[in-house]
């Protein structure tokens, strides 16, 4: 195999990868061989030399170097894509309950040494987005590996469609589009964008061709799940519902009644679609309306749940921003806790990781002082296993999600 071309980085870049980042921008690259291809696996060079990583290089991207192993001694042959999809699918095995392995997220990116891949598996469908060059070019062996390795763990795969219609892509060089992968393991007769999918005992029809991401949020599963306990004859306000994944845990879990909001009518089609599909159209309802209107109105007319749920989109997707985010979480933390029985329950999370922990829960803090509520936590959960958090990247750690009793001041 051809010796790999190099790349001297900076001292803070070293530092930081020696921490395990995997990440090296193009600003702390102080030195590179010529004729490097975009896209290209490089080797990583201290100042004085030393081996730092291999990754993919892109001049085209900030992040010019996207690391993919720390090992000097890996050649990155078939047998090493193989053995990576296998460590990723091993991990998700051991911490996710048989149940899920037809509703997982079987790669995560760089937090399993693949950087801008995602894989996620519903059914025997995987949905899967490419966000770097590297990958790209290595789509192929890597994505027949992984239909391999699945087939023998007895999960099988029909077809693989591909989520690319992404802007992102375009920071990389790629171009975007989405539609079926093609695989000499796969018989194209078996294609299909709709799938079915159970998770937490409630039955979803996932649209891997149209919706949002790769098809269906994942990453929310077990978080789900919690609010189930606390939702038996409980009167629900689920805001910003989507496919109204909260409001059908909570109506399964016999809820006397649930509404679910969200501004989009196509998500309340779909969400009102998988009520019907559960049994659960009499006491689960969804609305089209926008939530920072609403929650002023319900609180004019002395509207009160015994548990109101927040699971907003990212109000803030960039440092800039986060000033604004911050006001938009407060009020709605605020506006909900106004909601909220003496003694119910307030469900609510952050999923952009640049409204870190600390800044969410000082957020809500606020909230709380400000309409003189006493909060109870309950418990704090963040993504579900099969996102893992990737202790050198905060990148990965992005969902935030508590749930609370709320008390008045006494």
């Amino acid at each position: 195999m051809e010796a790999l071309k190099t790349v001297t980085i900076s001292k803070r870049a070293e530092l930081a990868a020696k921490g395990g980042h995997p990440w090296i921008y193009g600003s702390e690259i102080k030195g590179k061989d010529k004729g490097i291809e975009p896209g290209e696996i490089v080797r990583v060079l201290s100042g004085k030399g030393k081996f730092i990583g291999s990754g993919f290089y892109n001049e085209h991207s900030k992040i010019t170097v996207r690391i993919i192993s720390t090992n000097a001694n890996d050649r990155f042959d078939d047998a090493f894509w193989k053995r990576r999809v296998s460590y990723a699918l091993d991990y998700r095995l051991q911490v996710m309950r048989p149940e899920d392995y037809d509703n997982m997220r079987i790669i995560f990116g760089e937090a399993d040494q693949l950087p801008g891949l995602t894989v996620d598996r519903f059914g025997d469908v995987l949905s899967v987005q490419v966000l770097s060059l590297g990958i790209e070019k290595n789509k192929d062996i890597i994505l027949n590996s992984l239909i391999e390795v699945l087939r023998q763990h007895g999960l099988p795969v029909s077809c693989v469609y591909e989520r690319n219609d992404v802007k992102i892509r375009e920071l990389e060089g790629l171009t975007q589009y989405k539609g079926f992968f093609d695989s000499p393991l796969l018989n194209p007769e078996d294609r299909k964008t709709i799938t079915h999918i159970v998770e937490n005992g409630i039955h979803y029809d996932v649209d891997v061709e149209n919706g949002q991401k790769t098809g269906f949020f994942l990453d929310q599963k077990y978080n789900r799940l919690a609010i189930q306990k606390l939702c038996k004859n409980a009167k629900v306000l689920d805001c910003f519902t989507h496919t109204g994944s909260f409001a059908l845990n909570a109506g399964i879990a016999g809820a006397a009644s649930v509404t679910g909001v969200d501004a989009s009518q196509l998500a309340v089609d779909q969400a009102t679609a998988n009520a019907t599909l559960n049994g659960l159209s009499d006491n689960v309802k969804f609305i089209c309306e926008d939530v920072f209107e609403l929650l002023p109105e319900l609180e004019e007319k002395g509207e009160k749940f015994d548990v109101v749920i927040l699971d907003p989109p990212a109000f803030t997707k960039s440092r800039n921003s986060i000033k604004n985010a911050v006001k938009g979480y407060r009020e709605i933390n605020l506006r909900a806790m106004k909601l909220v029985k003496d003694g119910g329950f307030l469900a609510t999370c952050s999923c952009s990781h640049f409204m870190d922990y600390e800044l969410f829960t000082k957020t809500i803090g606020q909230a709380a002082k400000n309409v003189h509520k006493r909060l109870r936590q309950v418990e704090y959960r963040t993504q579900a296993p099969d996102h893992p958090i990737l202790w050198a990247a905060d990148e990965s750690y992005y969902l935030k999600f508590y749930i609370f009793q709320v008390c008045n001041d006494r």
